[in-house]
């Protein structure tokens, strides 16, 4: 007579439960990682953009106080 397996491994769901658990936890934490990732790479193209429209915008204050600048000066001849 055999028996049961579960008599004779009684605790052996126990630690495949566990892997199974293991698993999906690292592949959810994998997937947590890449949404980081491309979270991240989003904010990097939006900072970038962000810089990009304060210097433009500086450097339409700037042109405009020099043409200022020129406009008011006494031209000599």
């Amino acid at each position: 007579m055999e028996g049961s397996r579960f008599v004779k491994e009684p605790f052996d769901w126990h630690d495949q439960r566990f892997d199974t658990q293991e698993r999906i936890m690292a592949l959810q934490f994998g997937q947590v990682d890449r949404r980081l990732e491309r979270i991240e790479a989003l904010i990097e193209g939006l900072e970038k953009r962000l810089w990009m429209t304060v210097y433009g915008v500086v450097g339409v204050i700037l042109t405009q106080a020099v043409q200022s600048i020129l406009a008011y000066t006494p031209k000599g001849g």
